[in-house]
């Protein structure tokens, strides 16, 4: 029996959030396992529950802790966790902001239920999901933005460690990664942690932004796996 995508939606307008709760409950692999209407409930929550979820759909917008704030504090206590940002701005300094504090994906509240759904198995199997949208901030505003961290050595990755990290930018699972370079999916994490450690990357936007800045990668080939 496939195991259930447990969620967390995080929204202080009852309407909306019962409205994601109605159509993501259909799905036979997904499971609402909470509901919170601020963040300050949220974190409450996952102090003291025995069951966290595998993704939060956190609305960045919120009483007494806003989503942004929810996201850094949940990002470094929880790090397991995925967060899907939720908000009615489509503002890329808004997009920019939630992932470089750790979101994994990145949702508009006016989008369509069949992206919703894309976006919540995407993250469910691949760890984070950034569409063409996403990418295109990545690329503007935040490498633009970030101290550049060119490496000049180029045994610093290993051939097979650079071979994930393009994978992994084109947004393949770990699974789908090791079937592709016939490599266990844990031997497949482990280099995506080792990548992450030698590049000081806090998610896989650092890890974009590295590889795009040490022309691993480009945004058009990233761009292209994301529409095929």
């Amino acid at each position: 029996m496939e195991q259930k995508i447990k969620i967390i939606l995080a929204d202080d307008e009852e309407l909306f959030r019962k409205g994601i709760y109605f159509l993501l409950q259909r799905e036979p692999n997904i499971e609402i396992i909470f509901e919170a209407s601020n963040g300050s409930e949220l974190v409450e929550h996952l102090k003291s529950t025995t069951e966290l979820p595998d993704i939060i759909m956190m609305d960045l917008k919120m009483p007494l802790l806003n989503g942004v704030e929810a996201t850094k504090l949940i990002h470094k206590d929880f790090p397991v966790i995925r967060i899907i940002a939720l908000t009615s701005y489509n503002t890329k300094s808004f997009i920019a902001n939630m992932i470089n504090v750790g979101a994994a994906s990145y949702l508009v509240k006016n989008a369509s239920p069949i992206d919703m759904i894309k976006t919540v198995n995407e993250v469910a199997q691949k760890g984070f999901y950034y569409n063409e949208i996403v990418m295109e901030v990545i690329h503007q505003n935040m490498i633009s933005n970030a101290t550049s961290r060119t490496v000049l050595d180029e045994d610093f990755l290993t051939e097979r460690e650079k071979e994930v990290l393009e994978l992994i930018c084109k947004q393949y699972s770990s699974a789908e990664i090791g079937e592709m370079l016939s490599l266990s999916t844990r031997t497949v994490d482990g280099h995506r942690n080792n990548l992450l450690l030698k590049t000081n990357s806090k998610n896989m936007a650092g890890l974009v932004i590295f590889a795009i800045q040490n022309k691993i990668i480009n945004l058009e080939d990233s761009n292209n796996d994301i529409e095929s």
